[in-house]
């Protein structure tokens, strides 16, 4: 089988001569035409840093190559060795032949350019279209990846899309030109299992019309098993162990690779949920520690010149739940769904256009009774500000003084999220990604509050750091009483943490329950749909297919109410919307 990309004794280092510190060490491996290469490792392992190289970026990062070989084999025959080929020769090729799917699509996007300039961007320069053709080629690029009312959504910026949504974009860029190899770095991070089920599909048709090539770096060893041929595992910069897929993961041999599946959270269909809080099981009904009614969040649109505004994003539609003391509920849904913008409007960050919330039976949501961990431990974090400082921060915006209480509460939470006292005169650049999450909740529980409202908390941390919070967070739970609301894409993990799962879609809730029902025996068709493509490590080499259903538009046209919603009841606290 012909070899697209060979990489041979890749060494990688940062720094300037004589201190430079190598980050990879020796690296080596062959991808032939139309096969899909995993690289899997934890954060810091150079798997990253290799896919850099591939392609030349990681000299605009500091580091350089600093021996072995990158073979890639163009269209033509001809063999061009990446490490010594001119700047020149690398422009043609990067995005034209080997486009990279970045992990962090708000620091890859420009935040003061529309989507459609920078989707356009890339038919402008490889495939020489201009105007209506570019405009029409980023449409289409927009709708191939399950963006809704695409055409509308162009001439929005960056900050007006979900970390979701955003990373679909990106996708959308780097396939634009229909790649011969393609660098995936975490390309289905921030995604739901359905949208991520469709790029996974996007891309295996790509491989089967045009033969690309693949390198797909990822801590889901789920979506390898259903994608990869070969598997490299990475640690300390190393390739510890790399073969085959089925030899991998059916029989792994270092040490390294046992402990990345041990540490993977296996989806069971809701047999493995949490049995510690079961509200049916309480004679007496307690108050509810958060009760939402009929809340609706809704985005006016802009009219144009001489013209009225044409309605508005329904993003959150008459959401109605309960969060009882000591209880947690999992948000599940697509990227897009209102999942976010219902956890914002409850901490006030987003302005409610109707509806009601109470804390105990108290209308309102107070800061010190509510508290948010967000999703990026890395942008949570004020980086001029010591540890001690950014704990103080929701001590003082509540009206407290600093004093001798509140500093020992500051070692209380440090201790218990696992840091060492000393942290507090630290500053965020000096821990690791798990570390600073651990932060967010020490930040979180100062002012003892009784909900916290967890936003993708746990998706951006490694497998094994992942376990190790979610572990923490059901000690702090029973410890301090207190509720979580727990929004995620990662079913895996709602398993592990939900006692009650709602699943919204297009901004209404369609089906509720506890955690065992609604993921053992889902009834909306839509539940269905997301567990069916929850992605699991004894499926292998799914043969993905497109789905061509019309992602359903949130715009609704002024003054346009949804009808009551109509419910069935599947047993005791478990309901389903009815459907058309």
């Amino acid at each position: 089988m012909t070899s697209l990309l060979r990489v041979s004794n890749l060494r990688v280092a940062f720094g300037k001569l004589p201190v430079q510190k190598e980050i990879v060490h020796g690296v080596s491996f062959d991808i032939p035409a139309g096969q899909t290469l995993a690289i899997v490792g934890e954060s810091g392992s150079g798997k990253s840093v290799t896919a850099l190289s591939v392609n030349r970026l990681v000299d605009y990062g500091g580091g350089r190559i600093t021996s072995g070989e990158i073979l890639y084999t163009r269209a033509d025959g001809s063999v061009l060795d990446l490490v010594t080929a001119p700047e020149t020769a690398l422009e043609k090729i990067r995005g034209a032949e080997i486009s990279m799917i970045f992990q962090e699509p708000m620091t890859s996007l420009n935040p003061v350019l529309t989507i459609g300039t920078q989707v356009e961007e890339a038919f402008r320069l490889h495939r020489g279209l201009t105007g209506a053709q570019a405009r029409k080629a980023a449409k289409d690029a927009l709708d191939r990846v399950r963006i809704s009312d695409a055409e509308r959504r162009l001439s929005y910026c960056p900050h007006q899309f979900s970390g979701g949504m955003l990373q679909r974009v990106m996708i959308a860029m780097a396939l634009a030109c229909n790649p011969r190899l393609l660098i995936a770095d975490e390309p289905t991070t921030a995604l739901d299992v359905t949208v991520q089920a469709q790029i996974m599909a996007l891309l295996a048709e790509l491989k089967r019309e045009t033969g690309m090539g693949m390198i797909f770096i990822t801590h889901d060893l789920g979506l390898v098993a259903g994608i990869a041929d070969q598997v490299l595992v990475m640690q300390g910069g190393e390739a510890v162990e790399q073969g085959p897929l089925d030899a991998v993961l059916d029989k792994p041999q270092h040490p390294y690779t046992r402990h990345l599946l041990s540490a993977v959270p296996h989806f069971t269909s809701g047999r493995s949920v949490r049995t510690d809080h079961d509200r049916s099981a309480s004679a007496v009904k307690p108050v509810p520690a958060l009760n939402v009614q009929d809340l609706v969040v809704r985005f006016p649109m802009r009219g144009g010149f001489l013209k009225p505004s044409p309605g508005a994003v329904h993003a959150v539609d008459g959401v109605d739940f309960d969060l009882m003391p000591g209880e947690t509920l999992a948000v599940v849904g697509e990227s897009g769904c209102g999942k976010s913008t219902t956890a914002r409007a409850i901490l006030g960050l987003v302005q409610p256009t109707r509806g009601t919330l109470a804390v105990h039976g108290k209308a309102g949501t107070a800061g010190h009774v509510v508290q948010m961990v967000f999703q990026n431990p890395y942008a949570s974090l004020n980086p001029r500000l010591s540890i001690e400082s950014i704990l103080a921060e929701p001590v003082t915006a509540a009206g407290h003084r600093v004093d001798a209480a509140v500093r020992q509460r500051m070692v209380l939470l440090l201790d218990r999220v696992g840091l060492p006292q000393d942290s507090l005169k630290r500053y965020p650049h000096e821990f690791s990604g798990g570390q600073r999450q651990r932060l967010c909740i020490a930040r979180a529980l100062m002012l003892n509050p009784s909900v916290v409202v967890l936003d993708e908390a746990v998706s951006a941390l490694d497998v094994s750091v992942q376990a190790k919070v979610l572990e923490l967070l059901i000690d702090l739970q029973r410890e301090f009483s207190l509720s979580y609301l727990f929004v995620s894409h990662d079913m895996a993990v709602v398993e592990r943490i939900a006692h009650r799962v709602a699943v919204l879609y297009a901004g209404q809730v369609v089906e509720i329950g506890r955690a065992a029902d609604v993921l053992g025996t889902p009834r909306h068709s839509y539940t269905r749909r997301l567990i069916d493509a929850v992605p699991h490590i004894d499926r292998r080499r799914l043969d993905y297919a497109l789905d061509t259903r019309q992602v359903p538009s949130l715009v609704r046209p002024r003054g346009f109410e949804p009808s009551p919603a109509a419910w069935v009841s599947h047993g005791p606290d478990h309901l389903s919307r009815t459907e058309a």
